[in-house]
């Protein structure tokens, strides 16, 4: 009884990887059948250096990385160098879905589909048989992406033929079994003896062939020439043996197999083919190898079937076997362990992403992840809110994060700033900046960060002569660094030193997001982004109640009447600290961060109107958005004011002013026309901005109105 070596697989860390990445972004949780090819080639056998004898390899079919890409791609076509098969991959959610299948249905549904094929004529135009048609796979995983483990069972159904073929005689090689001729010609399959094909006769026509050809498979007969073998896809079955004898047929196949008498498991399914549709009962095969000298390792015999076909071969549905033995030798699954191949920096790249794919699964299937990750992130301030605030942006996955800072850390800071510990304040402290870019990298290796010391000049803080050169170095650097980033949060202790970074950002239209404490309470909200000068509008955006206010939304000083100024001077210990409850600084950066993913996700980016609209009572109320234009996160306030002693929040909308310090159109004219001379005067006389912005003839026309103002002094009695 004829034997056949069955299929192993060999599956690299690639398939894997690209299995992780179609089970988080695309699959998530179906289970529904995906196609793959795999490859195969001729079987070799190698020779032992230490003892000198030939070791056969296995009949192996490969998966890699490339096994998910489209099967009409020019990667999944054969060739005489590889085979390539068509498959279906099925990988369950759990593994007790995957353990619990039933693989003998699954097995058996795809051997269906080839018992089908293999009792269809060759000539049948709706199919086209094919080696590689006859001889798909299956492959069921189950991927544990925690651990980077893979439960994995390969199957290549075969059917089962009763009686089965036997050989008649020894498997030979070539020499023996044919003339010099034909074995010349079999040999131009070869792509190693390409130099040898002659360009006129039998040899181009051979040439034309392999040409045209891209199946596993292949006929031969003798020529009616003296070249020796005419060839023949398999296709061609009925034409191209319609008067040639038994005896004379040959069949051709690229063998997967280096066992002397046992050729490849793709062999069964194409003899089947040739019983049910062409009612074969002998044909010559060529075991067609890979070898040095493929006169001596290529393998020939005649096969017979036991007992010839009869009318009812076919009718029936044969068994079907071909589930791969396990390291054990027995029938069960394999796991692949990858997380000790792996490099431990793309282990965690793929783990910290894994919480925010997950999120696209089920709850939120429009989530940008890419934009998020995309955005470069610059804090000014790496104290306690910049600690908080850069743990909670690479939890959203952005990649690229500046700390800017020109402090160096105390003993107090530790406790309360979590990307710092006791060593960093030993010696005289380190610069912040620079610690706490080094700690994010400890936290995930991953993630570009970079510290950098710089002062911020502020207004009301007169710049020495002396110390002109740097401030306008520092103000340049900052200019630079906002310029290069995406969004930029202003966390920074004092009032007015979130001035100057507000009006770059305001002039660069950024996304600038501010976040300022109390003992109990907190403000987040993002900068209105002014509009273009041909874009500004030639009367005030109205209000209208219930709906979103259309205009320029305010900045962290719009609401002030007067211009920031000098708030460290003269202050006791108390006042020098920070002094708030302990967990609102988490709560606050938080809250900053996520609003600014919400207004990332917003289709109108950054340009995004408020969705909590100003009523006309002058209070803010939160209404539904609309949505086929919100954010899909949910609403997006301009600012949100915590109350932690009432444990509340309150969504305000606040106008821009004309009249503001930081944002109006004046003031960011004045400094794109005069850069760094108009904030030299900004930094020496805070009421230089009033005058540009017009608060001082605003303050001038109060006055005189309340001056021209009659009031009516009531007598006694009258009171």
């Amino acid at each position: 009884m004829a034997q056949f070596a069955p299929f192993s697989s060999s599956i690299s860390p690639d398939f894997w990887d690209s299995l992780t990445t179609l089970k988080l972004t695309v699959l998530k949780l179906s289970d529904a059948p995906v196609a793959i090819t795999g490859s195969y080639s001729r079987g070799r056998t190698v020779k032992d250096r230490t003892t000198g004898d030939e070791v056969q390899l296995g009949c192996t079919i490969e998966l890699d990385g490339n096994a998910f890409e489209s099967q009409s791609s020019s990667k999944a076509s054969s060739s005489s160098e590889r085979v390539q098969l068509h498959g279906v991959l099925r990988n369950f959610n759990t593994i007790e879905d995957f353990k619990n299948a039933d693989k003998a249905a699954l097995l058996d549904s795809l051997g269906h589909d080839v018992w089908k094929l293999a009792g269809k004529d060759s000539t049948d135009a709706t199919t086209t048989t094919t080696g590689e048609s006859l001889n798909p796979f299956l492959v069921l995983t189950f991927a544990d992406l925690k651990k980077y483990r893979y439960w994995y069972w390969c199957g290549f159904p075969a059917l089962l033929q009763k009686p089965g073929w036997e050989a008649e005689g020894e498997w030979g090689s070539l020499d023996a079994a044919f003339g010099a001729k034909e074995v010349r010609s079999l040999s131009l399959f070869d792509p190693r003896n390409v130099h040898q094909r002659g360009k006129t006769g039998q040899n181009e026509a051979i040439h034309a062939y392999q040409a045209t050809t891209t199946s596993s498979v292949s006929l031969a007969r003798p020529s009616s020439s003296d070249e020796a073998l005419e060839f023949a896809p398999l296709s061609s079955f009925s034409t191209f043996f319609a008067n040639v004898p038994p005896a004379s047929r040959t069949l051709i196949f690229l063998d997967p197999s280096s066992h002397p008498s046992a050729p490849g498991w793709p062999l069964r399914n194409v003899l089947s083919h040739l019983t049910l549709s062409h009612s074969v009962s002998s044909i010559r095969v060529v075991a067609y190898r890979d070898s040095q000298d493929d006169r001596g390792k290529s393998r020939v015999v005649v096969l017979r079937l036991k007992e010839p076909p009869s009318a009812a071969t076919g009718e029936t549905k044969p068994g079907v076997v071909g589930w791969e033995k396990n390291d054990k030798g027995k029938l069960g699954p394999r796991m692949a362990d990858l997380a000790p191949l792996m490099d431990p920096t793309r282990l965690a790249d793929q783990a910290v992403d894994l919480n925010l794919q997950l999120m696209r699964w089920r709850i939120m299937p429009t989530l940008d992840l890419e934009k998020v990750s995309r955005t470069k992130v610059l804090l000014l301030g790496a104290g306690t809110l910049g600690c908080y605030v850069a743990r909670t942006l690479m939890a959203w996955g952005v990649r690229k994060i500046t700390l800017v800072d020109s402090s160096t850390v105390s003993f107090s800071n530790p406790v309360r700033q979590p990307l710092f510990e006791f060593e960093d304040s030993l010696h005289g402290g380190k610069p912040k900046a620079q610690a706490a870019a080094a700690a994010l990298k400890r936290i995930y290796p991953g993630v570009d960060a970079t510290g950098i010391t710089l002062s911020i000049p502020m207004p009301g803080h007169p710049i020495a002569p002396t110390l002109i050169d740097q401030a306008k170095k520092d103000v340049e650097q900052l200019e630079q660094l906002i310029e290069e980033h995406d969004a930029v949060y202003l966390l920074m202790d004092s009032r007015e030193s979130r001035w100057l970074p507000t009006v770059i950002g305001a002039s660069k239209r950024k996304l600038v997001m501010t976040v300022a404490l109390g003992f109990d309470t907190f403000l987040v909200m993002r900068h209105g982004i002014p509009p273009l000068p041909s874009e500004v509008p030639a009367t005030p955006v109205p209000v209208v109640p219930g709906t979103p206010y259309a205009g320029q939304l305010g900045c962290y000083y719009c609401n002030d009447i007067v211009a920031p100024r000098d708030s460290l001077t003269d202050r006791t210990l108390d006042q020098m600290c920070t002094v708030t409850r302990p967990g609102i600084a988490s709560i606050a950066s938080s809250t900053a961060v996520e609003l600014m993913v919400s207004v990332l996700q917003h289709p109108d980016g950054s340009l995004a109107r408020s969705d909590v609209p100003i009523a006309s009572s002058g209070t803010s109320q939160t209404t539904d958005p609309d949505p086929t234009t919100a954010s899909p996160l949910g609403i997006v306030p301009h600012q949100i004011r915590g109350y932690l002693a009432q444990f509340h929040n309150m969504k305000i909308t606040g106008q821009a002013s004309d009249l503001c310090t930081a944002c109006s159109h004046k003031i960011i004219e004045a400094y794109e026309k005069e850069g760094f001379e108009m904030l030299v005067q900004a930094f020496g006389d805070a009421k230089y901005l009033e005058q540009i912005s017009g608060l001082s003839k605003m303050y001038t026309e109060s006055e005189e109105m309340m001056e021209s103002v009659d009031w009516d002094e009531e007598d006694d009695e009258a009171m």
